[in-house]
């Protein structure tokens, strides 16, 4: 039976946690709690005036035994990428798809997407696979194919209505990101894209935490040109190297518009302080491309089908096409500097 957040599967989501032995809390987690077996449990600013400081502050704590399991589990994954952006709505995940897409246009490539987004699972709809749930065996659970070589994976395909809403607490979020990792059985994989909602919180941490010992090549940061956009894509590079995740590169998104009746580019979004490309020099990062606006690509995934099929002249299909060559590139210098 595919699990859903409805079965008493669902009670396993917080499993692994639970191994631990967690301590008995009095209260429920605030909002910035680092987590009750977190070695800052109890000592960080955020547990200031909870009522379970003391608790979590004399809890037994230890190496997550999950890790090595984990790192079993993706022992057959070549390379895993980290999709980021500081701010919300800057195509972040349409990005993902898109490069989804980019590699595995190669049959040789296996690829994979992880929707860590837990709260707002697009990918599955993105990818056309909104209606399938996932398939249960002795091996573990198995991703949602959608091709020979593309799988997904989404807490979406648990919900038991697509409109439900997804409430959940940090700890409960991480435990559901550990099992996606821990229990998906990804196969050989060339390739695992791992979608991540805006900001620097929960799920990152986790993201990096889980898979630290496995191995992350690096993160790809998305934006777009303008400068509100570029505050919060700041400070996802000071995340970057205070976690320690290599910066493949930054790409703009929404890159201007060409207007398919006059061929006059226009700058939706005005690059005011210079761009992604200015905040790349600035920062040290490799600037990996632009992207401009194609209607169609939002047309494409509300339809969940591969903008690179539908629209191979389109020139935001030959601005990714170069992109995806560069993130190759980059994983490439990764490699031979590791």
């Amino acid at each position: 039976m595919a699990p859903s957040l409805e079965d008493p599967i669902a009670t396993e989501i917080s499993a692994p946690l639970q191994k631990q032995h967690p301590p008995k809390l009095v209260a429920p987690e605030p909002e910035h709690c680092p987590g009750p077996e977190s070695q800052s449990a109890g000592q960080s600013d955020a547990c200031a005036g909870c009522p379970n400081q003391t608790i979590c502050a004399s809890a037994p704590k230890g190496p997550d035994p999950d890790i090595s399991l984990i790192t079993a589990r993706l022992s057959s994954v070549r390379h895993k990428i980290l999709v980021l952006s500081g701010k919300g709505g800057v195509g972040k995940s349409t990005f993902t798809t898109m490069l989804a897409h980019g590699f595995a246009a190669d049959p040789d490539r296996q690829v994979g997407i992880m929707d860590t987004d837990i709260c707002g699972p697009s990918i599955p709809k993105m990818m056309g696979v909104e209606a399938e749930t996932i398939h249960v065996s002795n091996a573990g659970w198995s991703p949602v194919w959608v091709t020979e070589n593309l799988g997904v994976m989404s807490v979406q395909f648990m919900l038991p209505n697509r409109d439900d809403a997804v409430i959940w607490r940090g700890p409960k979020k991480n435990g559901m990101i550990k099992q996606f990792l821990k229990d998906v059985e990804w196969g050989e994989l060339d390739y695992l894209l791992v979608d991540t909602p805006p900001g620097t919180s929960d799920e990152h941490l986790s993201v990096n935490t889980f898979l630290k010992e496995s191995g992350v090549d690096g993160a790809v940061l998305v934006t777009t040109p303008q400068e509100v956009a570029l505050l919060d894509v700041r400070k996802e590079i000071d995340f970057c190297k205070k976690a320690g995740i290599r910066v493949l590169g930054l790409v703009e998104n929404m890159s201007g518009f060409v207007c398919p009746n006059c061929t006059k580019e226009s700058q939706i979004f005005a690059p005011t302080t210079g761009g992604a490309k200015k905040l790349a020099m600035d920062t040290g990062v490799p600037f990996l491309g632009k992207v401009p606006l194609d209607p169609r690509i939002g047309m494409a995934c509300d339809y969940g089908e591969s903008f690179f099929d539908n629209f191979p002249d389109s020139p935001a299909c030959a601005a990714l096409r170069s992109v995806v060559d560069r993130v190759h590139a980059e994983i490439g210098r990764v490699k031979e500097s590791s």
